[in-house]
């Protein structure tokens, strides 16, 4: 795993300054401790910083094609790339290494854009080719890697793994999108292509972005997407069972090649249970495996953790994290570069730290609810899908919405008394209803906190657009597939996989994740949805053809997640930070925000009349990152330090 960085002259040849690309890439150390490197010709520069995991000597980036015309800087693993390398060498390439890295410089020069859907792995890359004077921007089918770029008015073109490097540029311009602004206080993060910053975009999962000097527009391109048919049928349930093992397995072994030491995450949950078993079951010495745990029994699965670990005589690593672990809250905003609002970011970050204390690569088991249907969630949507159906829309946005405007807020109250969300999502239509379900603030409360101005700033823009593009572009016609869908687009890639990343990363741990293999993911796809919900059991047939490998108590448990609590600690320990951060001067010159609401939100949760704890932590997350990317000149520089 590495960080990559680059400028490029999208006009003539002028000269790459090779102390802004060294300072560029040097923001991303964390991303690559053990080499750097540099290649630069007239109007072109590339930097790489390594993180060594195959042919620890000779995979040292940039790196080029024979005669040194075609150059590559690469985030990532192809882990088909030994076959690829064989059928390289047949067509008459020649290679000097035993790495990865080469196989993506020759198959740029064999099968030219098309490359990229010969890969199986998780990769962001750059190349350089000096022959067709021309850049190649790739990003993985999944999102599993990040990257940023960013057109500059001068006619540059830079780009780097992380936010971070691009704002070291100082031709970069710190705008900022109302619309990012909008999407962030929707779902929590900012969903691609965009960024907290006007000019900077993040090229989408599954798209590359080819630019010839001269040309102009640059050429962006969607290689792959999942597609949900839902129309697979095995000869019986214990054939499917016993397929799905077999591609699981694939999965993992393809994700075993490394020449460092390697692991897993181990949570005791269902997904990260299977890829331990799994592994447990193709290597010959016990997997290394890491899981923390929490004092408070609410927020603890450790002891499921241990009951897999000593199924498997796993080597087993266990930290308990003390329940007020919040030092990190101050220092989210580094590691993220712009807000987001997943608290589980801490949690994450604490195994990512015990993991890479034994080891260098660790497999997790991200993908399991997105591929078969695992949130709860997704159970609700099927359920509200099936009163929504028979009843117009107009029936039902007069029935439910009328209900759901007058049932009041009991956020105090036992679960079946707060009806009030339910009935607001039976008077959406589908896609409205599922934006409402994964709101981090709802419409109205979106509308409250925003202050007059920058409510006509956005124009009427409201986030789900976000949803209705991806909706039209996949024209899936199963609710609970389409649901699943937009997790793929959305969630996975914004939330799941962002923090993985900058928490792994902030440590060097490389984080492998076997159930996002595309080929995988693509033959779930094609799983009818009730093989994944049935009834009220999500991934009901991962969970069946898991059996033979792992006891009901790990399988059928209720799902617990990755949460701290956020409630506890806005109400003790961070009380006066909540309102510092908040309250301050920062964030209200922004004039982004009602001031009067937030001192609303902030007086009604501290109080424990309401529960804003969500809403509380993204104003937050949102207020430190705000710090600083458009503070005061000394956290201006320590964002790009």
């Amino acid at each position: 795993m590495c960080g990559i960085a680059g400028i490029i002259d999208v006009r003539t040849t002028r000269t790459v300054d090779a102390a802004l690309l060294q300072a560029m890439n040097n923001t991303l150390d964390h991303r690559g401790p053990d080499a750097e490197g540099w290649h630069i010709v007239p109007g072109a520069g590339l930097a790489h910083r390594r993180l060594s995991i195959i042919d620890l000597e000779g995979g040292k980036q940039p790196l080029f094609n024979e005669d040194g015309t075609v150059a590559v800087t690469y985030n990532g693993e192809i882990y088909n790339f030994a076959e690829l390398r064989e059928e390289l060498l047949a067509a008459g390439h020649q290679f000097r290494t035993r790495s990865d890295t080469e196989v993506i410089v020759h198959a740029w020069e064999q099968w030219g854009e098309q490359c990229v859907t010969r890969f199986n792995g998780m990769f962001a890359f750059a190349i350089w080719d000096q022959n067709r004077d021309t850049v190649f921007l790739a990003r993985d089918r999944i999102g599993i890697k990040p990257l940023y770029y960013s057109f500059l008015p001068g006619g540059w073109l830079i780009f780097g793994s992380e936010l971070k490097a691009l704002l070291r540029h100082p031709q970069l311009q710190r705008e900022i999108d109302q619309q990012a602004v909008a999407d962030f206080f929707t779902f929590g993060y900012i969903p691609d292509p965009r960024t907290i910053l006007r000019n900077v975009s993040q090229l989408s999962p599954g798209h590359t972005l080819k630019q010839r000097r001269g040309e102009n527009p640059a050429q962006q391109r969607q290689y792959w997407d999942v597609v949900f048919s839902g129309d697979y049928e095995a000869q019986s349930a214990e054939a499917l069972c016993e397929e799905l093992r077999e591609r699981l397995q694939a999965c993992v072994q393809r994700r075993l090649i490394a020449e460092v030491p390697l692991g897993a995450f181990l949570s005791g949950g269902v997904d990260s249970s299977a890829v331990v078993a799994t592994m447990a079951g193709l290597s010959p010495d016990p997997v290394n495996t890491c899981a923390i745990g929490f004092d408070v029994s609410g927020y603890d699965e450790s002891r499921f953790a241990s009951q897999v670990a000593q199924q498997y005589q796993t080597n087993h690593h266990h930290k308990v994290v003390d329940p007020d672990d919040f030092g990190l809250v101050h220092r989210l905003a580094d590691f993220y570069d712009e807000p987001f609002a997943d608290s589980s970011a801490m949690p994450t970050y604490r195994v990512c730290e015990l993991a890479r204390k034994h080891v260098t690569v660790a497999l997790s088991g991200d993908g399991g609810d997105e591929n078969f249907a695992g949130y709860r969630r997704h159970r609700w949507h099927a359920w509200e899908e099936k009163i929504r159906a028979p009843l117009p829309g107009r029936l039902r946005s007069l029935l439910f919405g009328t209900a759901g405007r007058i049932y009041p807020k009991l956020d105090w109250a036992p679960q079946p008394l707060r009806a009030k969300s339910t009935l607001e999502a039976l008077g959406r239509d589908s896609l409205a209803a599922y934006l409402h379900s994964v709101s981090i603030l709802g419409q109205r409360e979106r509308d409250g906190l925003f202050a007059s101005d920058f409510r006509r700033q956005l124009g009427g823009y409201d986030s789900i657009e976000v949803f209705r593009r991806h909706a039209a572009a996949g024209a899936v016609e199963d609710p609970l597939s389409m649901v699943q869908y937009l997790d793929f687009k959305t969630y996975l890639p914004g939330d799941i996989l962002t923090k993985v990343d900058r928490a792994s990363m902030a440590h060097s741990l490389e984080v492998r994740v076997p159930l996002l293999d595309h080929e995988f993911v693509e033959w779930v796809a094609t799983l009818s949805s009730s093989l994944k919900l049935r009834g009220r059991e999500g991934k009901y047939i991962f969970k069946k053809a898991l059996e033979p490998m792992l006891p009901s108590d790990i399988l059928y448990r209720p799902k617990m997640g990755f949460a701290v609590p956020i409630v506890e600690w806005f109400r003790g320990p961070l009380r006066d930070h909540v309102r510092e951060s908040i309250l301050g001067e920062s964030l209200a010159d922004a004039g982004i925000f009602d001031r009067q609401q937030l001192q609303w939100l902030v007086d009604q949760h501290l109080s424990g009349k309401r529960n804003f704890a969500p809403s509380i932590w993204a104003l937050l997350m949102f207020a430190q990152s705000h710090e600083r990317l458009f503070g005061n000149a000394e956290a201006t520089q320590a964002v790009t330090a």
